[in-house]
């Protein structure tokens, strides 16, 4: 108990009483000890996450092949790296880009013969003037 007593002595905070200094060093204690054992609480998650994630790559996979099915598209694997065929009999050749943009064509009036129309008010009598 002396020892204790003399603990609490050396550790209090002055102008507080002398159990603060005992109080201050217990929550430092367990919170260190926290920190020790954090890393056994998560212990084994990344080899889950792991499984998971094939998981979704296999999933994944299987949902691009049913969407080529049903898109009617020829099944083939899918690959990473794409590879532009040459032009050949049943691709056309693409044209080079165009430098200039196209021009628009010119504005034609409507098949009346007049211009712009404007649209024509009935005043009642007598408001108009």
């Amino acid at each position: 108990m002396a020892l204790l007593q003399e603990l609490a002595s050396r550790l209090a905070i002055p102008g507080l009483p002398e159990w603060t200094g005992l109080l201050a060093l217990l929550l430092l204690l367990l919170a260190g000890l926290a920190y020790l054992l954090m890393p056994f609480s998560v212990f084994g998650v990344k080899g889950r996450l792991d499984s998971l994630e094939a998981q979704l790559d296999e999933i994944q996979a299987e949902i691009r092949s049913l969407s080529l099915q049903l898109s009617g598209a020829p099944r083939r694997p899918v690959a990473d790296d794409w590879v532009e065929l040459p032009p050949g009999r049943g691709r056309p050749a693409e044209e080079p880009p165009r430098v200039v943009p196209p021009v628009p064509p010119p504005a034609a009036w409507p098949e009346g013969g007049r211009g712009r129309a404007e649209p024509r008010l009935d005043w009642p009598e007598g408001r108009g003037r």
